[in-house]
């Protein structure tokens, strides 16, 4: 009798929430994990949220015995990787010292990816001798419950590791968004951050309040974007349409080139949501818990009827 082929392996550095989801969906497609965190007290935590994912996902119990944990990059036997992805925090600094270091650990020809959502793998790359095999996988908190990520090419990342890659995310059920240039924010960033300072904007304004903002996003287009985004929405809608719309509206759209004031004053004065038990609302552990599970229940809903509905 053969012998049954080794599980597939990926290597995740770094391991908060971001980093937790992304090993969940690799231990719910059968793979092996071996994840760097090096708080070790933190791991009990990073288990649990690990075991929470594959749940969501309706992964058997037994999925998460495939994760290893552990302190170092020195500790993860990279020539057994399929895949190496960095979840790192948003930091450049932090992320151009990990690859440097993932450029000389990890064997040439395995993929070595960032989850960066906004710094582009060339400047993260800069440096590296072995660029060629380094891109962005970006994904969407929470990682395993939103199916898009974006599969982003560097100016020097090779188009055959960039489609090796993308493979691997279709084969363990992602939508790929194939993104060909290295811009900041890449693809969906860039069209959500153009939403994100309007909606901001009319804060800054006093056109209405952060719940009335939330209800004009949630409950009108938001809705309709399940259905069709918004190049086929406008289509369907009739273009000529579209095309008046944008006349009358654009010229009063914020084109302001950095944050607004309402934000900078809330995270100035420290007040950053939940984290910090104040933003826009007031926070307790409790409601931030039931706020959390209330959006992630909405997701779990909305990813059943998208697979539904092909």
């Amino acid at each position: 009798m053969a012998a049954p082929a080794p599980q597939r392996h990926a290597a995740i550095i770094g391991f908060g929430l971001m980093g937790c989801d992304i090993a969940a969906i690799f231990l719910a497609g059968g793979w092996r994990v071996t994840a760097v965190e090096p708080a070790r007290q933190a791991w009990p935590a990073r288990r649990e949220r690990v075991a929470l994912s594959l749940s969501q996902l309706g992964a058997a119990p037994e999925a998460l015995a495939g994760l290893t944990l552990q302190e170092g990059l020195e500790d993860v036997d990279f020539a057994t990787a399929e895949a190496v992805v960095e979840a790192v925090p948003e930091k450049l600094a932090l992320k151009r010292e990990v690859f440097a270091q993932l450029d000389r650990l990890v064997p040439q020809g395995i993929p070595v990816a960032s989850n960066a959502s906004g710094f582009r793998i060339t400047d993260i790359a800069a440096g590296c001798a072995t660029a060629a095999r380094m891109l962005n996988l970006h994904f969407f908190l929470p990682a395993h419950l939103v199916p898009g990520v974006e599969v982003v090419r560097g100016e020097a990342t090779s188009p055959e590791v960039a489609e090796r890659l993308a493979r691997i995310m279709e084969e363990l059920g992602r939508v790929v968004i194939r993104v060909a240039r290295d811009m900041p924010g890449f693809l969906a960033n860039r069209i959500q951050h153009a939403m994100v300072r309007e909606a901001f904007n009319c804060l800054d304004e006093g056109l209405a309040s952060p719940e009335d903002v939330d209800k004009a996003v949630r409950f009108t287009f938001g809705m309709r974007l399940m259905g069709a985004g918004p190049v086929l929405q406008k289509e369907l809608a009739g273009l000529e349409t579209q095309l008046a719309a944008q006349a009358t509206i654009y010229p009063s759209l914020c084109n302001r080139p950095g944050p607004g004031p309402t934000l900078t004053a809330l995270v100035e004065a420290g007040k950053y949501g939940p984290k910090t038990g104040e933003g826009f609302w007031r926070w307790t552990k409790e409601e931030e818990a039931t706020a959390r599970a209330r959006y992630e229940a909405m997701l779990l809903a909305t990813l059943k009827l998208l697979r539904e509905q092909g």
